[in-house]
């Protein structure tokens, strides 16, 4: 009989966790539609390379939806049962809620696999090759957005005006350029020849520039100057393109477990940058857990709430999910700045779902309302239950 049940229990549980992370990565994929078609139609972006943007923000994204897909699947799967009252009938029949416990404590272990791999593998290869392919979009961009004899600007706040290019070697010829990007002042460069050259490793486009001359204007029109060179080169980095991307150096997020090992080793403690990465090698494990917590959460909830319609368990798990990513985004910040020790400061949000997971199992399992809303949770009283 336990076996039918565990059985039963666990295809109320997966068809709903499969559905909801889908849902759930499609909502989010959503709401980047706009600066997704932002890039095609106004940046000149191949939709191959939209493409693969998107493919390569699938791991952050199931990662930040595990946690609340895990919830939200068990939490449906045991109100269905409540409000059936089929909790009721395997009650009467001798069977505790401990009892159903172990296939939720399976497919929990299993969300907390699939959670762990996707933050150990997974999401360290798609935000490097993320950011990989902007840097190659920003290739491309200065390829094709210098045009020859025509009045242009590939990258913010830097006016391109080219006499002859050739694409082929990537050579520019009486180039005319203004770079306005300095906040206090406007420089414009004007020389015979300009050679576009890549450094993918530092994430910068170089401009390289020969026999020419810059001339500086303050934007307060207090002071001007000119310089005469030989050669001149003007860095376009990351942030002239995508501010939010700009890096040269990988961020903890792109870093691989070995990576994070080895660069904790060199950056002194205390710094910003090494409690960044402290906290993003911890994350790696104490997410997981905080997935298989929230299938166990999911217990509790689902068997008592009394109200009918999976919207009530969906409103629900929403709730629960947001208390703990704003627990997790608040002491993720207290954690970078030092003010509380990452080592300690990680496992408090862990800390705060598994007590909350013990005391919401006793209390459902002893028979008494797991939370002081009346209406609707049940109410329950030694054997007797309210419909």
């Amino acid at each position: 009989m336990k076996k039918t049940l565990h059985k039963y229990i666990t295809n109320e549980i997966w068809p709903t966790f499969l559905a909801t992370l889908l849902v759930l990565v499609f909502i989010i994929l959503a709401t980047k539609m706009l600066s997704i078609t932002d890039l095609i139609v106004n940046q000149g972006v191949y939709a191959g390379h939209v493409f693969r943007m998107v493919l390569y923000l699938l791991p952050n994204i199931i990662a930040f939806a595990l946690p609340a897909a895990s919830l939200m699947a068990v939490l449906v799967g045991f109100l269905r049962l409540s409000v059936d009252s089929e909790i009721i009938a395997l009650k009467s029949s001798g069977i505790s809620l401990y009892q159903m416990l172990p296939p939720v404590l399976t497919l929990s272990c299993l969300f907390l696999l699939l959670s762990f791999l996707t933050g150990l593998i997974a999401v360290p290869w798609g935000n490097r090759s993320f950011k990989d392919l902007i840097f190659q979009v920003a290739q491309t961009r200065a390829d094709l957005g210098i045009k020859e004899r025509v009045f242009c600007e590939p990258f913010d706040d830097v006016v391109f005006y080219v006499n002859r290019f050739s694409r082929r070697e990537r050579v520019m010829k009486d180039v005319f350029i203004v770079d306005s990007r300095d906040a206090a002042v406007t420089n414009t460069i004007v020389a015979e020849e300009g050679t576009i050259l890549s450094h993918p490793e530092e994430r910068i486009l170089t401009l390289h520039f020969e026999k020419g001359t810059i001339f500086s204007v303050e934007k307060s029109l207090k002071s001007a100057r000119s310089i005469k060179f030989d050669t001149y080169n003007l860095n376009i980095g990351l942030k002239d393109i995508m501010a939010a991307l700009a890096s040269r150096q990988k961020a903890p997020n792109e870093m691989t477990t070995e990576e994070l090992i080895k660069q904790l080793k060199i950056v002194p403690k205390g710094e910003f940058r090494h409690n960044e990465m402290t906290i993003e090698l911890l994350e790696k494990l104490s997410v997981p857990v905080a997935v298989f917590l929230m299938g166990l959460i999911g217990v509790p909830l689902g068997a008592q709430i009394r109200a009918r319609g999976r919207s009530t368990g969906v409103g629900v798990s929403l709730v629960v999910f947001l208390i703990y990513y704003m627990c997790l985004v608040g002491i993720r910040s207290l954690c970078e700045t030092g003010t509380i020790i990452p080592v300690v400061g990680v496992w408090i949000p862990d800390l705060f779902l598994m007590i909350s997971c013990i005391f919401l199992l006793w209390r459902a399992a002893n028979e008494r309302s797991i939370i002081f809303l009346p209406g609707f949770f049940l109410k329950t009283k030694g054997k007797q239950y309210s419909s």
